[in-house]
């Protein structure tokens, strides 16, 4: 079967199933998120095999996305207040697999606690990166700051603020696309894994982006991008619960 044979699963602001047994829990906190249009085919070849770029009147998207994760906890576990909380910024691509599964694909992942980068990296095959990160508020503005540290490249940074605007009372169809995403996929020892995720519908505002000096993007092997981010917008977050990864028709592992 080839990518993207069957149609893509409807753009929905609420996740379409939920998650009984979570492998993890976690809450994502304080997000700015950042967006630039692209070519589909500027990125296609950067996607795990068996997905496309996913696209939205012809255009697909690079994600800058600064957060607070809060409290990782496995299975039902309450989260861990230390180890389990840290700032992350990553980059991402927008994918759909040939069972119309709508994803992102991590291009990388800076993260400021260690241990968790390193089970990332050896559990999931993610591209986490252990990095300085720190995240100031000052009023309606948020800055996010990084400098990575192992594995590199090395000094890899972000320097991000945002000024929150107002919240969004009927979000458009590209601000869902960008961020009603119910699942990862990613590259598991040479096979396609999809990770699925449900959360509540998202809280978005608008922001203005007053600083974005990063070369995380171009370090992600990203295309250079041109122009100014068609997308900015600011979230105070949302408990999230991550599923099992999935087989290709979309059954849970036992």
């Amino acid at each position: 079967m080839s990518a993207a044979q069957l149609s893509p699963e409807p753009i929905t602001a609420d996740p379409p199933g939920s998650t009984e047994s979570p492998l993890l829990t976690q809450s994502w906190l304080d997000l700015a998120f950042i967006h630039w249009a692209v070519d589909p085919k500027d990125v296609a070849g950067l996607l795990p095999a068996g997905t496309v770029p996913d696209t939205l009147d012809g255009a697909t998207y690079v994600g800058l996305v600064a957060f607070r994760m809060h409290r990782v906890g496995w299975f039902r576990v309450p989260g861990i207040p230390y180890l389990g909380t840290f700032p992350e910024t990553n980059v991402r691509l927008y994918s759909v697999d040939e069972y119309g599964r709508r994803g992102v694909v991590f291009r990388s992942l800076d993260a400021s606690r260690l241990v968790p980068v390193v089970m990332a990296r050896i559990g999931f095959r993610l591209p986490y990166l252990w990095s300085r990160m720190a995240i100031r508020s000052d009023g309606d503005t948020l800055t996010y700051t990084s400098s990575r540290r192992w594995p590199g490249p090395r000094g890899a940074h972000s320097r991000i603020t945002v000024r929150r605007g107002e919240r969004l009372t009927e979000p458009t169809e590209l601000e869902h696309f960008l961020t009603a995403r119910w699942g990862m996929h990613n590259a598991f020892f040479g096979r396609q894994m999809y990770l699925p995720n449900t959360h509540p519908r998202w809280p978005l505002h608008r922001a203005d982006l007053i600083e974005c000096d990063e070369d995380l993007v171009a370090a992600a092997g990203v295309p250079e991008l041109v122009g100014d981010p068609v997308s900015v917008l600011y979230s105070p977050g949302v408990p999230v619960r991550l599923g099992r990864p999935a087989r290709p028709a979309g059954v849970p592992t036992p």
